[in-house]
């Protein structure tokens, strides 16, 4: 086991670290929190912190109706992580003293014409297939709840367990409940991994953990729009609504401060600009899923980029022929409702070296490729797959962590990707 030592507070003071976290956005910032809280020395690598997808995203924890056919694992996950949600909120805002916009009063899934409402049922005929709690609402029943639907609205449903948080709130607490904890920030990139002098180095930079460590890990770029209640009033609705108008999938997160997330688009695109096209198009069905947000100010334009995978699913675990380095990146639109159990399940194997069952899902291995041109004293261009590349984490005693092959994963790309 990684033992508890004292912890520096300056960054040019720091010893070598228990672990090294690369990247300061929430997923590593919540790995950095689990594991200083348990008095481990951390040191935490970023030249921008808070800077990448999640200062963009719109916050939903939508295990429901983020659930596409095909990922049945990945769902299972979700579900596992939105259900700690409600315990990791309350635990975090004690310890950093930040509200985190955290609100429960779950999503109304809608669609707009008979088109939309044939297509959405699909995925919820699928949903309840599987268990997930989706209740079917007749128009009239949409309009009790959210009366300021618009008229054409054909139908839509309920999930109750669906909720959101806000991630500019949750970034700041992150990174002081770090700090508090002991964590230290270096505002500095990382451009081997070679170059950090840690026990255990755990990979959390989003798109850019596909340089450091040879994963396939690719951007996917979301434009967001936020909007202004007029006269920063609340925003007419309560609910987080999802759904399809004319063909257009959209979302529309309501905060208490009178702000109204709306996304997102979905392109295979590296670029972080802002088009009028898909301006154009995000407030057309915005307007048109609630038509009073026509009034609305638009007080942001934003995009960022998402860090994609073959198959939609994260990077979780030890990494093939890389002695102590972990991977905890490939979130995709899920970063911000993943972050509990990926702190949880990445602090657990730094502390202990057993993976817990939830990881095999989402092992490296699961890919087939070459080996990471970061590899320190290995051979770059050596397979890194199967069980032929499994390697250990050092832990507790000695214990180790296996990082056997699993078969290749087919890659897909969905179509109906709100950003989360």
């Amino acid at each position: 086991m990684l033992s508890a030592r004292s912890t520096s507070t300056q960054a040019g003071d720091v010893a070598r670290a228990d672990v090294a976290v690369v990247g300061a956005g929430p997923i590593g910032l919540a790995v950095a929190w689990r594991c200083a809280a348990r008095g481990l020395r951390v040191t935490v690598h970023d030249p921008a912190p808070g800077s990448g997808a999640s200062a963009v995203a719109a916050g939903m924890l939508a295990p429901v109706s983020e659930a596409y056919f095909g990922e049945r694992e990945l769902t299972g996950l979700l579900v596992e992580s939105a259900a700690r949600w409600p315990a990791f909120a309350a635990e975090l805002t004690e310890a950093s003293g930040v509200e985190l916009g955290y609100r429960t009063e779950g999503t109304l899934l809608v669609g707009l014409t008979a088109d939309d409402l044939a297509e959405a049922r699909r995925l919820w005929a699928y949903q309840q297939e599987i268990g997930l709690p989706v209740t079917p609402l007749r128009p009239s029943e949409l309009r009790d709840r959210e009366p300021a639907l618009a008229p054409r609205v054909r139908g839509g449903a309920f999930a109750a367990t669906d909720h959101q948080v806000d991630p500019r709130l949750l970034l700041p607490a992150l990174r002081i409940a770090a700090e508090r904890a002991g964590a230290v920030l270096v505002p500095g990139p990382v451009r081997t991994l070679a170059d950090l002098d840690a026990a255990v180095t755990v990979v959390a930079a989003g798109c850019g953990a596909a340089a450091l460590t040879g994963l396939p890990v690719r951007p996917v770029k979301g434009q967001v729009l936020r909007l202004r209640a007029p006269g920063g009033a609340t925003p007419g609705f309560r609910h987080v609504i999802r759904g399809y108008a004319d063909g257009e999938s959209v979302y529309l997160v309501p905060r208490s401060g009178g702000e109204v997330v709306v996304g997102a688009t979905v392109e295979e695109r590296r670029d972080t600009d802002v088009s009028a096209g898909a301006v154009l198009r995000l407030l057309r069905a915005a307007v048109d899923v609630l038509p009073e947000l026509a009034e609305y100010d638009l007080v942001e334009t934003a995009a960022g980029l998402r860090p994609g995978t073959p198959d939609n699913a994260p990077i979780l675990g030890p990494l093939p022929g890389r002695p102590g380095v972990l991977a905890a990146t490939g979130h995709h639109r899920h970063g911000i409702v993943l972050t509990p159990v990926t702190a949880d399940l990445i602090a657990d194997l730094v502390t202990t070296g057993r993976p817990d069952p939830l990881l095999a899902p989402f092992r490296p291995d699961r890919f087939t490729g070459p080996a990471a041109p970061d590899s320190a004293g290995s051979d770059p261009t050596a397979p890194a797959t199967g069980a032929a590349a499994a390697d250990a984490v050092p832990a507790a005693g000695g214990a180790g962590v296996s990082a056997a092959g699993d078969d290749d994963v087919a890659a897909r790309t969905s179509e109906e990707d709100p950003w989360n």
